[in-house]
């Protein structure tokens, strides 16, 4: 349907980073012309961070008493005995321990607010980056036709009128999670932003138009359909100082990819746009060889995983009983080593759940003894809790979505506990 009001609803707004710039034109002169509304109703959010790679969910919460996993790992297995060299696992329960880079984490854990989901992942058996991530985010294991994203349709099942900030992804581009019919946004950098069509399907109708052009031709018609709240929401964006930021209570966010999105994540919940669904990404998790213990390319990961994620519970503390933060990786790595220091594409791995009404201060899922009767493949963790028992969950408990047949088409499973 190449109509503008398709291309505004089934396409959304998708701004990126291009250095220079700023407010696009067509949003300036439109928002120039209106009063600004009141702030916005307060809503829940969910902060949605995607480790694209795999995590080794092995290394990150290690059952450090099974003999199977120090068999399989003779130069990659950490303990939680204390040694006279080298960091020990923090030990969280007497049988997981956390990666040692993970300390952030350690307090979060003792006072139940995180959550840790072990042997989760995807009943898909595939081995595939792409597939893997594809099925996870579209929420459909088995049906690589379904147009939509989970995130998007979750938008969709809120069932409240909403602002033009709903739904933002810190990328450069719009991640699977977030295609659909609902309208959604990516920002790369709040700093300085401009329109991107890149990545919208029914915005490729329109390429030969400029969106100023488009908005000279229907500006009456765009406001009417888009509602004026679009244009009062940019407008906020740039009445605010995004530039001069300052985290509160302290907090330090790692100069990286996640810290930087996490960080903008929390100036959009302090102003107040609407937002309510927000994801994030981080990168690397691939790691075939020389994956390190202690140190290495696998601990500066999780370091930052950790690190970027408590300073942005911290930034945002007076409003962490409206938020919560879910990760989730593709797929795990396999439990033995392999010949270059590293591990190969997996099956199960875990995820971790932040927030105060979490059922925190647990390792929750199915874990049996890493003995090759056990494993997948007879060389991996096996999945004992499909991804869709967690994101139903956290959906359904934070958010308040009650449909869990079209957030999630044709799952019939259950839930595992991991939320109050």
């Amino acid at each position: 349907m190449s109509s503008r009001k398709a291309f505004l609803k089934q396409a959304g707004l998708a701004l990126f980073t291009i250095g220079v710039g700023g407010v696009p034109t067509f949003l300036a002169k439109a928002s120039a012309s209106s009063k600004l509304l009141r702030p916005y109703k307060k809503n829940k959010v969910l902060v949605f961070i995607f480790q694209r790679g795999a995590m080794d969910g092995l290394m990150a919460v290690t059952p450090f008493t099974d003999p199977y996993l120090k068999a399989a790992r003779p130069t990659l297995f950490m303990d939680a005995a204390k040694l006279p060299a080298g960091k020990p696992l923090i030990d969280l329960d007497g049988r997981f321990g956390l990666h040692p880079s993970m300390v952030a984490f350690e307090n979060l854990f003792k006072e139940n607010r995180l959550a840790i989901v072990h042997g989760m992942g995807s009943p898909n058996n595939t081995r595939s980056h792409f597939d893997a991530q594809d099925y996870m985010e579209s929420g459909t294991p088995f049906n690589k036709g379904t147009a939509s994203g989970w995130l998007n349709r979750a938008v969709g099942l809120l069932g409240h009128d909403a602002t033009p900030f709903r739904a933002v992804s810190m990328t450069s581009a719009m991640p699977r999670s977030f295609y659909g019919d609902n309208e959604t946004i990516a920002i790369s950098n709040l700093k300085d932003f401009a329109i991107q069509l890149k990545g919208n399907t029914a915005a490729a109708n329109f390429a030969a138009k400029s969106f100023e052009d488009l908005y000279d031709q229907t500006s009456s018609t765009l406001l009417n359909r888009t509602g004026r709240e679009s244009f009062d929401a940019v407008k906020m964006l740039q009445k605010t100082d995004v530039r001069n930021y300052q985290p509160a209570n302290g907090a330090i966010y790692p100069n990286s990819p996640l810290g930087n999105s996490l960080k903008q994540i929390a100036q959009l919940v302090k102003m107040d746009v609407g937002l309510e669904v927000a994801f994030a990404e981080s990168g690397g998790w691939d790691t075939h060889f020389n994956q390190g213990t202690e140190n290495g390319v696998f601990a500066r990961n999780v370091a930052d995983l950790s690190n970027s994620m408590a300073a942005f519970w911290k930034d945002v503390e007076t409003m962490q009983d409206d938020i919560t933060v879910m990760t989730t990786t593709e797929f795990g790595r396999t439990v033995k080593q392999n010949g270059s220091g590293g591990t190969d594409h997996g099956r199960a791995s875990c995820a971790f759940i932040l927030g105060n009404d979490v059922n925190g201060g647990k390792v929750h899922g199915n874990m049996l003894p890493l003995a090759v009767e056990n494993l997948a493949d007879g060389r991996d963790l096996a999945v004992t809790t499909d991804f869709r028992s967690i994101f139903t969950e956290v959906a359904d408990a934070h958010l308040k979505i009650q449909d869990d047949k079209k957030l999630f088409p044709g799952w019939e499973g259950v839930k595992i506990g991991v939320m109050k």
